[in-house]
């Protein structure tokens, strides 16, 4: 695994970060490069401009291959936007021996069966995430193989988002000339760069702010029990100071990084900023006070609904690791102390730096690349299983078969959803050619 080298592709709403990484000897990740643009075709994690989304996502990935100095062709591509919700549901296999030890295959055919519920028009399961097992009504297990049973249950965390913006998003990828290896949802990716162990395991809400949407994932005893995303980040908030102070959006962006804060009463009333005039007219003096207000009114919007995701999972009171906020949005003055405010449950900022190996470049520790290192960690660990379930049947010519069927294994999810986009689109080219 030590020379085998992972590409997290994060198309965001304001940017478009490459990041290639490898796992070291010390199970730490090394970055070998990374490249970041500007996003232009994504609107609220959704690509809205194929044409936009395809240029810049070239840019990112060749300022990467030349850093890292490897041909990119497969990425682990993260998918977000207002479309994505989740469901639990629980599905059972009865066994047709009791007395034989549960193999792998049965455990990926009841994953598989959760693929067959029946959505709405227009929507897919992008991921089905096993969350625990229940054989012959005992609960609360986590490895069911080779266990005895007659009857297997389980407990999922079902993912489903709109097939349609699922399509753009692997056309974009095809026209750029990469294939789509995984695709992952990004508050789970965050989640993998941002939080420890013991956080999973005592309760924790992971909130990324990014520019079109904040995502939520909430964990407790090392099982994902709740994902969301609220159609806000900080591009409402940019928006919000260019009408509130009467500038351009560049400048409101420039003010809001620069001296925003997210609580107005941590300044004071004779802290001025000098914004420069369009052509011909005056200066524009802004009060720093007078931003962080119009700053705070919108976060605590964001926040609200986040407050509302936690009540409506049913695990608030169960968050002893409390809340993690990450993302380009958690680089805002005082957020972490507003989020307190709010809702009252204890907040730190997440950095993704704690599995990162030391020679990292400082910019990739930055709450920003969360999302895309995280990609790189989920890709690797999800690399790693399957290669440890096929690596039993590799040798022989039985085997290869049974690899060739592995390959849209349903013990992926994303990989077998991925399998089906590839097949549409393959279709969709075919009758363009007749």
């Amino acid at each position: 695994m030590e020379n085998e080298f992972i590409v997290g592709l994060d198309i965001g709403t304001t940017k478009i970060a490459c990041i290639v990484g490898r796992k070291n000897e010390f199970g730490k990740i090394e970055i070998l490069g990374y490249g970041k643009t500007e996003s232009i075709g994504v609107k609220r994690g959704v690509v809205t401009n194929i044409e936009d989304t395809v240029r810049s996502i070239r840019t990112a990935v060749s300022q990467a291959e030349q850093q890292s100095q490897v041909d990119i062709k497969y990425v682990n591509v993260g998918i977000a936007g207002q479309h994505i919700k989740s469901l639990q549901h629980r599905g059972n296999l009865i066994r047709e021996d009791a007395d034989k030890e549960i193999t792998n295959e049965e455990v990926e055919q009841l994953i598989h069966n959760m693929y067959k519920l029946n959505m709405s028009p227009g929507e897919e399961i992008i991921d089905v995430i096993p969350q625990d097992y229940i054989i012959d009504d005992e609960d609360g297990i986590r490895h069911p193989v080779g266990m005895l049973g007659n009857k297997m249950e389980a407990n999922f965390h079902i993912i489903i988002g709109q097939t349609a913006a699922a399509k753009n998003i692997y056309k974009c990828i095809k026209k750029a000339g990469l294939e789509e290896a995984q695709l992952i949802l990004e508050p789970i990716a965050s989640a993998e760069a941002v939080l420890s162990d013991e956080e999973k395991e005592a309760g924790v809400v992971l909130v990324d702010i990014g520019g079109g949407t904040t995502d939520i994932a909430i964990f407790q005893d090392h099982i994902i029990r709740h994902t969301a995303v609220i159609p806000f980040g900080g591009d409402v908030v940019t928006e919000d100071v260019k009408e509130g102070c009467s500038i351009i959006r560049r400048h409101a962006e420039d003010l809001k990084v620069k001296f925003g804060s997210a609580l107005s009463s941590e300044n004071r009333d004779d802290e001025v900023v000098a914004i420069p005039g369009l052509r011909g007219r005056p200066p524009k003096e802004i009060t720093l006070k007078n931003l962080a207000s119009i700053i705070q009114a919108r976060m605590e919007e964001i926040i609200e609904h986040v407050y509302y995701e936690i009540k409506n999972s049913g695990f608030e009171k169960k968050l002893i690791g409390g809340i993690v906020l990450t993302g380009g949005g958690a680089q805002l003055k005082h957020i972490h102390q507003l989020t307190e405010f709010s809702t009252g449950i204890e907040t730190r900022i997440g950095y993704p730096n704690e599995h990162l190996a030391k020679e990292v470049p400082e910019e990739m520790a930055s709450p920003m690349y969360a999302t895309g290192i995280g990609l790189v960690i989920e890709g690797i660990k999800r690399y790693e299983m399957e290669i440890k379930t096929k690596r039993p049947t590799e040798d022989t010519d039985s085997g290869k078969k049974k690899k060739k069927e592995k390959k849209g294994s349903n013990l992926f999810g994303p990989l077998r959803f991925g399998e089906k986009i590839k097949e549409w689109f393959e279709a969709d080219a075919r009758e363009e050619e007749n």
